[in-house]
Protein backbone atom coordinates (compact mmCIF):
# COMPACT_ATOMS: atom_id res chain seq x y z
CA UNK A 1 0.00 0.00 0.00
CA UNK A 2 1.21 3.68 -0.55
CA UNK A 3 -0.65 5.56 1.66
CA UNK A 4 1.17 9.38 2.59
CA UNK A 5 3.85 8.45 0.25
CA UNK A 6 4.52 11.18 -1.99
CA UNK A 7 6.21 12.51 -4.95
CA UNK A 8 8.20 10.88 -7.02
CA UNK A 9 11.64 9.24 -7.38
CA UNK A 10 12.48 9.68 -11.11
CA UNK A 11 15.01 7.16 -11.44
CA UNK A 12 18.12 8.82 -9.53
CA UNK A 13 19.39 8.77 -5.54
CA UNK A 14 17.98 11.37 -2.90
CA UNK A 15 21.08 13.06 -3.51
CA UNK A 16 20.79 13.72 -6.92
CA UNK A 17 17.16 14.39 -6.88
CA UNK A 18 17.88 17.06 -4.41
CA UNK A 19 20.64 18.63 -6.71
CA UNK A 20 18.54 18.29 -9.62
CA UNK A 21 15.36 20.13 -7.58
CA UNK A 22 18.10 23.06 -6.81
CA UNK A 23 19.31 23.44 -10.04
CA UNK A 24 16.16 23.20 -11.67
CA UNK A 25 14.76 25.98 -9.28
CA UNK A 26 17.15 28.24 -9.93
CA UNK A 27 16.73 28.32 -13.84
CA UNK A 28 13.31 28.64 -13.30
CA UNK A 29 14.06 31.62 -11.30
CA UNK A 30 16.39 32.83 -13.50
CA UNK A 31 14.74 32.64 -16.55
CA UNK A 32 11.09 32.49 -15.13
CA UNK A 33 10.57 29.69 -17.55
CA UNK A 34 12.03 26.19 -18.39
CA UNK A 35 11.16 23.56 -20.26
CA UNK A 36 11.13 19.98 -18.79
CA UNK A 37 9.66 16.43 -18.64
CA UNK A 38 6.32 16.85 -17.49
CA UNK A 39 6.38 14.79 -14.42
CA UNK A 40 10.14 16.83 -13.55
CA UNK A 41 8.26 20.15 -13.89
CA UNK A 42 5.28 18.61 -11.69
CA UNK A 43 7.29 17.87 -8.73
CA UNK A 44 9.29 21.29 -9.42
CA UNK A 45 6.36 23.52 -8.66
CA UNK A 46 5.41 22.78 -4.98
CA UNK A 47 9.76 22.79 -4.88
CA UNK A 48 9.65 26.43 -6.03
CA UNK A 49 5.78 27.63 -4.50
CA UNK A 50 7.45 27.25 -1.28
CA UNK A 51 10.36 29.40 -1.88
CA UNK A 52 8.63 32.02 -2.78
CA UNK A 53 6.31 31.66 0.34
CA UNK A 54 9.65 31.81 2.34
CA UNK A 55 10.55 35.08 0.05
CA UNK A 56 6.98 36.25 1.03
CA UNK A 57 7.46 35.93 4.74
CA UNK A 58 11.19 37.83 4.65
CA UNK A 59 13.11 38.01 7.90
CA UNK A 60 16.30 36.52 8.32
CA UNK A 61 15.33 32.87 9.17
CA UNK A 62 13.52 32.51 6.34
CA UNK A 63 16.43 33.64 3.62
CA UNK A 64 19.07 31.42 5.74
CA UNK A 65 15.86 28.33 4.88
CA UNK A 66 15.65 29.19 1.71
CA UNK A 67 19.35 29.35 1.24
CA UNK A 68 20.02 25.99 2.00
CA UNK A 69 16.98 25.02 -0.55
CA UNK A 70 18.46 26.89 -3.10
CA UNK A 71 22.56 27.31 -2.74
CA UNK A 72 22.63 30.05 -5.36
CA UNK A 73 23.28 33.59 -3.79
CA UNK A 74 22.44 35.60 -7.24
CA UNK A 75 18.88 33.59 -7.13
CA UNK A 76 18.46 34.06 -3.71
CA UNK A 77 18.22 38.17 -3.90
CA UNK A 78 16.24 38.02 -7.21
CA UNK A 79 13.77 35.71 -5.04
CA UNK A 80 13.64 38.22 -2.07
CA UNK A 81 14.17 41.80 -3.85
CA UNK A 82 12.28 40.35 -7.23
CA UNK A 83 9.64 37.82 -6.61
CA UNK A 84 8.29 38.52 -2.87
CA UNK A 85 7.12 41.89 -4.14
CA UNK A 86 5.82 40.58 -7.35
CA UNK A 87 3.62 38.26 -5.77
CA UNK A 88 3.26 39.83 -1.98
CA UNK A 89 -0.62 40.21 -3.09
CA UNK A 90 -1.22 36.39 -4.56
CA UNK A 91 -2.14 33.71 -2.23
CA UNK A 92 -0.45 30.93 -3.63
CA UNK A 93 -0.57 29.71 -7.29
CA UNK A 94 2.87 30.75 -8.49
CA UNK A 95 4.11 28.51 -10.65
CA UNK A 96 1.99 27.12 -14.42
CA UNK A 97 2.67 24.08 -16.15
CA UNK A 98 2.03 23.65 -19.93
CA UNK A 99 1.95 20.44 -21.73
CA UNK A 100 4.48 21.00 -24.67
CA UNK A 101 3.88 17.45 -26.50
CA UNK A 102 6.29 14.68 -26.89
CA UNK A 103 10.28 14.65 -26.56
CA UNK A 104 11.43 13.34 -30.48
CA UNK A 105 13.96 11.69 -29.34
CA UNK A 106 13.02 9.39 -26.58
CA UNK A 107 8.59 10.38 -26.72
CA UNK A 108 9.24 11.72 -22.82
CA UNK A 109 6.23 14.16 -22.20
CA UNK A 110 7.15 17.87 -22.60
CA UNK A 111 6.20 20.87 -20.74
CA UNK A 112 6.85 24.18 -20.02
CA UNK A 113 6.96 25.54 -16.46
CA UNK A 114 6.60 29.02 -15.87
CA UNK A 115 6.25 31.68 -12.95
CA UNK A 116 2.82 33.60 -13.47
CA UNK A 117 3.23 37.03 -14.15
CA UNK A 118 6.77 36.56 -15.19
CA UNK A 119 8.97 38.99 -16.62
CA UNK A 120 9.29 37.99 -20.96
CA UNK A 121 13.07 39.91 -20.96
CA UNK A 122 14.40 37.20 -18.44
CA UNK A 123 14.15 34.25 -20.38
CA UNK A 124 17.39 33.09 -21.84
CA UNK A 125 19.42 35.94 -19.98
CA UNK A 126 23.27 34.86 -18.88
CA UNK A 127 22.65 31.49 -20.79
CA UNK A 128 26.04 31.88 -22.58
CA UNK A 129 27.56 34.16 -25.37
CA UNK A 130 24.80 35.15 -28.03
CA UNK A 131 26.32 35.15 -31.57
CA UNK A 132 25.86 38.55 -33.22
CA UNK A 133 25.23 39.38 -37.30
CA UNK A 134 28.77 39.68 -37.45
CA UNK A 135 29.80 36.55 -35.83
CA UNK A 136 28.03 34.79 -38.44
CA UNK A 137 30.13 36.42 -41.20
CA UNK A 138 33.16 35.54 -39.37
CA UNK A 139 32.34 32.21 -39.03
CA UNK A 140 31.07 31.52 -42.51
Amino acid sequence: MRHRVAGRKLQRTSSHRAALFRNMAAALIKHEQITTTTAKAKELRPYVEKLITLAKKGGLSNRRLAHARLLDDAMLVKLFDTLAPRYAERAGGYCRIVKAGIRASDAAPIAIIELVDRDVSAKGQDSGPVMTDEDFDEAA
